[in-house]
């Protein structure tokens, strides 16, 4: 049971290839995004281990050999794994490593006094502001960043292209069973990310960075390694939920619906090699998420869901007040999606048009 088959039902072969189109596209950005995180810390976190402080070696380099050892010894074997349900015991271990790095943040704010710039090796000059507004927490921002936390908050609901495949693994399933692993699962991850950011704004305030363990400058504080290590392993074990996603995207497309080992082995191995090529060659993230965003994003997140229930919910009288709310939902999306693409299109022709358009 897959996406495909939904947006098929509802809109035939052009809902199927646009479901096919946005999760592929949309979940082969997340693992890029995940390979580029492999790439950039596993060599800093191995040269710390192995007493290496200035030149990186070859055998350290995270664009070749790193990425390789990884995908070859870890990633690959949990890709050819025929079902989902066997990535239940490493996404669990990929969940506990994100715990001790909540649990951490947490002992960090209770160990680093405030001001922080001489215990956590930043700068010591707190040019005119005093100690007291530097410790001072705001509960209310707004300024030229806050338009980028709406759409961090939105890409939170990428995730519901795997509550198909997800439903067709358990066991006994049926819809109330599969709510409840929806509100326990969202429940956790809303607690531990609200956590992490509290907790991690209140040790630094105004100086934590949008990525949290950057802002952690004490590069030989072992607890900091360790939980630096405890995401790596984390982001890894996470790349294979979303292969099996894409990978059976690709098949239902293909209507193979009967396993076949060769072929399973065969869409891996290129599929990864491809993945593995791209995070090799590409300069940044940047333009991984520039992609992403410009597509799929908005299509797999707002539009599509919405027209979907749309079209489901069609001629129904008693879901009138729903309706119109995600009606309101889809044209507003509809027109920022629109408007988002005019605009990453002049941007490329005409270098010169301004962000604030």
């Amino acid at each position: 049971m897959v996406y495909e088959k939904l947006g098929e039902q509802v809109f035939g072969t052009t809902g199927r290839l646009l479901v096919f189109g946005s999760t592929s596209l949309q979940n082969v950005g997340a693992m890029l995004s995940y390979l580029f995180i492999v790439k950039n810390e596993l060599p800093n976190v191995l040269k710390f281990l192995v007493g290496i402080e200035d030149s990186t070696p070859w055998y350290l380099d995270g664009r070749f050999l790193l990425l390789v050892v990884v995908t070859m010894l870890i990633i690959l074997p949990l890709c050819l794994l025929k079902n989902l349900g066997y990535l239940g015991y490493t996404s669990g271990f990929s969940l506990t490593c994100m715990v001790f790095f909540l649990v951490v943040v947490i002992y960090n704010k209770f160990k680093i006094p405030c001001p922080q710039d001489s215990v956590n090796g930043t700068s010591s000059s707190l040019h005119n502001t005093t100690s007291d507004d530097m410790c001072t927490p705001k509960y209310l921002t707004f300024n030229s960043k806050t338009a980028y936390a709406l759409p961090t908050l939105a890409f939170a609901f990428v995730c519901h292209p795997s509550v198909l495949p997800i439903y067709s693994e358990l066991r006994d399933r049926s819809q109330k069973k599969m709510q409840l692993v929806a509100h326990i699962s969202f429940f956790a991850m809303f607690a531990m990310y609200l956590m992490t950011a509290v907790f991690g704004y209140l040790t630094f305030y105004g100086k934590v960075h949008s990525e949290l363990l950057s802002t952690y400058t004490n590069q030989k504080d072992v607890l900091i390694l360790t939980i630096r290590l405890a995401v790596i392993t984390a982001v890894i074990l996470t790349v294979p939920v979303l292969f099996f996603t894409v990978r059976s995207s690709i098949f239902e497309l293909a209507r193979k619906t009967k396993y076949n080992l060769l072929e399973h082995l065969t869409v891996t191995i290129v599929l990864l090699s491809l993945i593995d090529l791209l995070v090799i060659f590409i300069p940044s993230m940047k333009d991984i998420f520039g992609a992403i965003g410009a597509t799929s994003a908005n299509m797999l997140i707002f539009i599509l869901p919405s027209s979907l229930y749309l079209k489901i919910t069609q001629g129904n009288d008693a879901l009138a007040t729903q309706r119109l709310c995600v009606s309101l939902l889809f044209i507003v999306t509809r027109c920022l999606h629109d408007t988002k693409n005019i605009k990453h299109f002049l941007n490329t022709v005409c270098p010169i048009v301004p962000d604030s358009y």
